[in-house]
């Protein structure tokens, strides 16, 4: 059964109605009476929205509540399951998606890994999953309201990928893509601010106005959300910190510049330690190194040891750029987070400024892998209900 439609995207066709929705989102179980306090709209305009989104299937009544006095107040509450999104975490080295309902619960999950695909090949597991995903749907009003993925590159203001280096793509438009194969809306954002609105959204980063997402898996990508938005510069460029120089006469990196963050802090740097140390490819995946690592390998702990160092160092740079409330670090490299943490936090105690590091809290997701698949899952829910969750 096709669970793909095409539907007039402004299903949310006003503001008083996003209003009246988002004030439902956030404080559900709530009454008219409620929604009509909380937005200062009038009783009349809250009653003729909520009747709306109930014909919309996007509430639905429980109740009743307590009463105040009167008449007990029959409560409205968002419906979850309306719909559902997919979101995909495209890696370097792996693809995860996930199905969620609208207000960000996981609800199926699938992954692939590889190693070193082309484009098309890469698009053809992408397929898989997302077709996967929209078979493991449940039946809904809304059926997929969209797809949100996450690339590890620049991404602009329209969704097109400028350049991800580590995938070797280039003025690649998988938005177009995607919406021509399946007809849905497409949201394409670069991982690390997907990761960083996952967090915000979902992680340990809920209670923070100013937090940074450092994302570090094969490469290291940034995400920031200031003064409780996330940013993205005027194009969309923002966050990529993994490719600033912390060596002088460092490596070439598949940018072009030399001596990149992301060369000495990141999975592909463990991968390169590993090389020099002598151990072959077979040996020199992340899950396999820290199999070593537990065994009280020495190499392995103090290569991870030395990413823990460098990620300080760039973390410092960040604190002492941002002055953030949280640094938050995430993707596969948490995974070896009780190697790398010591090193880490001994680099940003020593080197930020002393009138920054006190107040900031450097600390792991604990999304793990998901922070990316559950950020773009969100942007597809605000964007097929028009409604910014985030902001007051």
């Amino acid at each position: 059964m096709n669970k793909l439609k095409t539907w007039n995207q402004n299903t949310i066709r006003n503001g008083n109605k996003s209003l009246v929705l988002k004030s439902i989102m956030t404080h559900a179980p709530i009454s008219r009476a409620e929604i009509a306090k909380k937005t200062g709209l009038n009783k009349g305009t809250v009653s003729s929205q909520v009747t709306e989104l109930l014909k919309e299937d996007l509430i639905y009544e429980k109740g009743p509540g307590e009463s105040s006095g009167g008449r007990r107040p029959v409560m409205l509450l968002f419906n979850r399951h309306a719909g559902y999104c997919i979101g995909i975490d495209i890696g370097v080295n792996y693809i995860l998606g996930i199905l969620t309902d609208l207000e960000g619960n996981v609800c199926e999950e699938t992954s692939t890994t590889f190693h070193q695909l082309s484009y098309e090949n890469i698009n053809e597991k992408l397929f898989e999953i997302v077709d996967f995903l929209i078979t493991a749907s449940p039946q809904s009003p809304y059926e997929i309201v969209g797809i949100g993925i996450g690339v590890p590159g620049a991404v602009n203001n329209d969704g097109k990928i400028l350049l991800s280096p580590n995938l070797g793509w280039q003025n690649v438009n998988l938005k177009q893509l995607i919406n021509e194969k399946y007809n849905c809306p497409v949201i394409i954002e670069n991982e690390a601010n997907a990761g960083a609105y996952g967090e915000k959204k979902f992680g340990v980063g809920k209670e923070g106005k100013d937090i940074v997402y450092v994302s570090v898996g094969v490469g290291i990508g940034v995400g920031l959300v200031l003064n409780g938005k996330l940013y993205r510069g005027s194009n969309g460029f923002s966050g990529e910190l993994g490719h600033m120089t912390i060596e002088v006469n460092g490596a070439k990196c598949q940018c072009g510049n030399k001596g990149c963050w992301e060369l000495y802090a990141s999975e592909k740097a463990l991968i390169n330690y590993a090389h020099k140390m002598g151990y072959t490819r077979e040996q020199d995946t992340l899950e396999k190194m820290i199999r070593l690592t537990n065994g009280g390998n020495v190499d392995m702990i103090k290569s991870f040891q030395t990413i823990g160092a460098y990620l300080g160092i760039g973390i410092t740079n960040i604190i002492n750029t941002f002055n953030p409330e949280k640094v938050i670090i995430g993707n596969r490299l948490v995974a070896a987070k009780q190697w790398i943490k010591e090193p880490l936090l001994e680099k940003t105690q020593n080197n930020a400024l002393w009138f920054q590091k006190d107040d900031v809290n450097v600390c792991f997701s604990e999304l793990h892998k998901h922070a990316t698949a559950l950020g773009v899952s969100a942007f597809t829910v605000e964007n097929f209900l028009k409604v910014d969750i985030l902001q007051d």
